[in-house]
This record gives structure tokens, sequence and C-alpha cells, in this order.
């Protein structure tokens, strides 16, 4: 974990970008054409708390109809402004071994939100305002070719895991339906000394993946404090361990939807037989 004296430099940080907030107030901002969505590539650099303030979420309405977009720390305030936070795309990667072994990783103790929680493999957010675009439209989602999302999921899991674009290329996702969920970082810890309290609100993207070669991984510290390949069997031990600690949209997966969908893995990632474009998933 953070020492004390770093955690708290953090939190000053912070609250003194809060404060200016505070006197501009931010309003999300609007999608205004084609050209204002291709700026640059993302290139990751920074520190936690920089790209906090320089990554903007996509925020969509409860159709996941697209209204504007705003700083990854506006977005995942719980404030009594907005309880919820705002409403934002994400998605979670569900990255497989031959042998049918989920990733899971332990978020890092530095990061702001959801610290040191065991998760899925990579989760995340398309952001706005970078090429080629990750901001999917509703074309594309309906159709479930999601190349946004997809591409999202590609970069961060390259950032994150240090895995390589060319071993999960974009025609290797099965994207298979969307929930709706929120949920406040519960623990209490994790809000007194960043700047909290914190949130998700999102609008999640699932992706699976079982990539057909062999993937290496290499984990960013910023990012992971700790990875671990897992069977069904592994992971209901973990998640029955009260000394761990999980993301709140990973335990909504795995009650609800993950089981069913890792008992055959071909048959999920190789048809469309829990494929589910029209539909979003109220988890909340």
């Amino acid at each position: 974990m953070l020492g004390a004296a770093a955690r708290g430099l953090v939190a000053r940080t912070l609250h003194s970008r809060a404060a200016s907030s505070r006197a501009n107030p931010p309003f999300a901002k609007r999608l205004t054409g084609r050209n204002s969505m291709a700026t640059a590539a993302w290139d990751g650099s920074g520190t936690q708390e920089d790209l906090m303030y320089r990554d903007e979420c996509i925020l969509v309405d409860e159709r996941d109809n697209i209204v504007g977009h705003d700083s990854k720390y506006a977005s995942h305030r719980f404030i009594s402004e907005q309880p919820r936070g705002l409403l934002h795309r994400a998605f979670s990667v569900f990255l497989f071994s031959a042998d049918d072994k989920l990733l899971l990783q332990q978020r890092a103790s530095t990061k702001i939100t959801f610290p040191s929680l065991w998760t899925n493999t990579c989760c995340s957010h398309p952001l706005y305002g970078y090429e080629p675009t990750e901001v999917d439209t509703p074309e594309g989602i309906a159709d479930g070719s999601v190349l946004g999302a997809k591409r999202a999921a590609v970069r961060k899991l390259k950032h994150e895991l240090g895995i390589q674009p060319e071993s999960v290329p974009l025609d290797q996702f099965r994207y298979l339906t969307r929930l709706h969920y929120c949920a406040a970082d519960e623990f209490a810890e994790n809000q007194s000394v960043s700047g909290g309290p914190w949130g998700e609100h999102e609008m999640d993207y699932i992706l699976f993946i079982k990539p057909r070669k062999p993937v290496t991984i290499a984990p960013n510290p910023e990012e992971i404090d700790a990875t671990r390949w897992v069977t069904r069997e592994e992971l209901r031990e973990m998640m029955a361990d009260p000394a761990l600690r999980w993301s709140p949209w990973f335990r909504i997966i795995c009650d609800r939807f993950l089981d069913k969908w890792w008992l055959n893995l071909d048959e999920t990632i190789g048809t469309d037989k829990h494929v589910d474009l029209g539909t979003i998933h109220e988890v909340m």
C-alpha cells in the first residue's frame, strides 16, 4: 500500500485541482463532430492523477446514447451535486488461456479509484478525442462490431499488462452484451486519502477473448500489483476468501453471468449463442 506521505500528497494535489474546478464548474462537453474526435494517439504517459484529468470519458444516457464527454476525475466523483457520478462507457475484458484459465489482476495500491481490488483481466474506458477513434457509433453497436471498445481494450491490455496488440487482434474479441451498473467505492480508506468519495457508473461492454497464440504479460506496476491465471473452481475459492477484495463490477458479472459464459468457452467465443446486442442489462 502507499505510505501515508505519498497518499497524502495525492490527496492534496487532487483537492487543489478540485478547488480550481469548483471555481470554474466543469460541465459535460458535447461531442461536436467527427473532426473534434480525432487528435492523436494515446501514449499513456503521466501519473495516475495526470490521466484522471487528461483522459476524457464518453458520457451516455441510460439507452447508451452519447450526450458528451468529461474527465475521468469528474466522471468518477460521487458528490452531492452528482451522487452517482456521470454515466459513461466502459469495457471489461476477460482473457483466457488455451486451457480455459481466466487471467485476473489485482489493481495497484496506487490507483486512485478502487485500489488493491481483484478483478477481471482488464477494465477501463474507451476515450474521447483520440485517433483511431474509440467512440462507437449506433451502427457499430447494433451489428456488434464495437471497434471503439475493442481498440480501447487493445490499448489498455498493452498499457496495463504489456500484451502486444498483435497478440490480441480486434477480430478475436467476442462482444457479448452491455451492463448498466452503479457502485461506490465502499472502502472508507480509499475515500479519505485521495479526494473521494469515488465510484463507477458505467455502461460496460463485455469482451471475451481466447488468443490463438500464447500471450506474454509484463504487468505495469503503476496499474497492477499482481496477476493470476485461474480455473472456475480456483476463482470460486478466491472469491470465498474474506481476505481478498473484489471490484463491484466483477462481482456483478460473476454472480449473474460468468459461469454460463465460461462453462463452454469455445461456444461462447466462437458462436452467437450468448451474444445479446440489443439488451442493456440493468444491474443496479
